[in-house]
């Protein structure tokens, strides 16, 4: 075997195996929350942060590490991040309390951030652009490996060893994937290194995304339209500042003069606005409503993460024949179908038709996402490969932040700050279904941008300046 296959071959094991922590642990400890909220006492309110709090430090540092691994390599950055992942979550299992567990949380999505954006980047850098598609297409598989595995092993271990053996799973996890790197990945990619970083930048880009993201959160509460408003502000502040910096944090002109770049990146924070509440929402309905116990629950959705393993390399392997907007676009297409029929979700729905509507949701899903990350990637020149796969990394986590802020707001609207128990059942389903109606929605609207986004077949990456 030549040293550029072995380097290939252990690149993509470490993007793979990256890539399936990430939604193993936030679908595994989705499927757990019930179990949490009964031993801490925690609210409906409550739980959702768990799950925003890990998403919202993630989307936070995923653009400013993203550069730092361009300047200072990304390989450094990956080991450090994986180490960082894996002391939140040994903090995680020690957690007394629903708010450490937040905190701790916190600092598990920072780890998460550090590490997944240089892994997807070093994929990109050692495979040529007419085998990218099937590398990513593997590597978003186990993507979706981890949403199968989460929600039935998270079910399991929740049932039969406790909801904290979840994270000592990410413990061991993310030691092997550090030891991994040091063992099999050889060399170093720094396609920016010597070149500044904007840490002005950086904390504007920080400050401006977590106001912005706490306020869309908090809505209905007196303080929270302000501080939306606010972070917008800061967020335009932020592309001012770097359209006149000498060495910016994220090069805005690939966002103004990359039509491929900016629509297909519009496409995933769409497409991940529309779908992710969705296991956070069955997880509730399935245990809570319809009075199933995690192992069960998980089983059912077990089929819609199953059918996005099994479309993805698919569809990530047509990408390198078809235009990737072709492909995503009809992905995003069977999503909204999906969405459509959990939106009609009743307290008694059939087992049938919840599984039928969770498997359209997986599917549409599988076949959007690895033709999207392969368009975004191939759009750029290779010294912005660290910050492409950060910025698509942004508009995913994003996207996940703006979907739980939809799901909250909901929640507190028709139950406010209660558990949900029997008294309140309508309440919650009135709140799902508002939830599901309002993400089709949108997921129509991201089909779309999809369809807008330029040609990456036959095209050379521009060169952003």
């Amino acid at each position: 075997m030549n040293s550029n296959t072995s380097i290939k071959r252990a690149a993509l094991l470490v993007a793979c195996t990256s890539s399936f922590l990430i939604p193993f642990v936030s679908s595994s400890v989705n499927i757990a929350l019930p179990t949490i909220g009964i031993e801490f006492g925690s609210n409906a309110l409550i739980l959702a942060w768990m799950s925003t709090a890990y998403l919202l430090a993630a989307v936070t540092c995923l653009i400013p590490f993203g550069r730092i691994a361009d300047i200072f390599g990304r390989k450094r950055l990956l080991i450090i991040g994986m180490s960082i992942y894996s002391l939140a979550s040994l903090a995680c299992t020690l957690a007394p309390s629903d708010k450490l567990l937040i905190a701790f949380r916190c600092m598990q999505g920072a780890g998460a951030a550090i590490f997944f954006g240089p892994s997807l980047a070093i994929l990109t850098s050692v495979f040529p652009k007419s085998e990218r598609g099937k590398a990513m297409g593997i590597s978003v598989a186990f993507v979706y490996l981890g949403l199968s595995l989460g929600p039935w092993l998270g079910g399991v271990m929740t049932k039969h060893i406790g909801w904290r053996s979840i994270f000592v799973f990410n413990v061991a996890s993310g030691l092997f994937v550090v030891l991994l790197v040091l063992w099999k990945l050889k060399g170093e990619w720094a396609d920016a290194k010597g070149e500044r970083l904007d840490v002005a930048g950086a904390l504007i880009y920080g400050v401006s995304l977590v106001a912005t993201l706490m306020g869309f959160s908090n809505l209905t509460k007196n303080y929270g339209p302000w501080l939306f408003a606010a972070g917008l502000l800061g967020l335009l502040s932020f592309l001012v500042w770097e359209t006149k910096s000498g060495s910016p944090l994220f090069n805005v002109s690939l966002l103004l003069r990359n039509r491929t770049f900016a629509f297909s990146n519009a496409a995933a924070l769409i497409n991940y606005m529309a779908t992710f509440a969705t296991t956070f929402l069955m997880s509730l309905y399935l245990q809570q409503v319809r009075g199933m116990d995690p192992g069960d629950a998980g089983k059912i959705m077990l089929v819609q993460a199953a059918m996005q393993a099994l479309f993805s390399p698919l569809a990530g392997r047509l990408s390198d024949r078809i235009e990737p907007r072709v492909v995503s676009s009809f992905g995003m297409a069977l999503t909204t179908f999906g969405l459509v029929l959990l939106a009609y979700l009743e307290a008694e729905s059939a087992t049938g038709f919840i599984i039928l509507a969770l498997a359209l949701v997986g599917t549409g899903y599988g076949t959007f996402s690895s033709p999207n990350t392969n368009a975004v990637m191939s759009s750029v020149d290779k010294k912005y490969y660290g910050i492409a796969s950060a910025s698509v990394s942004t508009a995913r986590m994003v996207g996940m932040t703006f979907s739980m802020g939809l799901v909250m707001l909901f929640l507190s609207i028709n139950i406010g700050d209660a558990a949900v128990t029997v008294e309140n059942q309508a309440g919650f389903v009135r709140a799902m279904r508002f939830s599901f109606s309002l993400c089709a929605a949108l997921c129509a609207v991201g089909v779309f941008a999809s369809l807008s986004r330029g040609k990456v077949h036959g095209s050379q990456p521009l060169p952003q300046q």
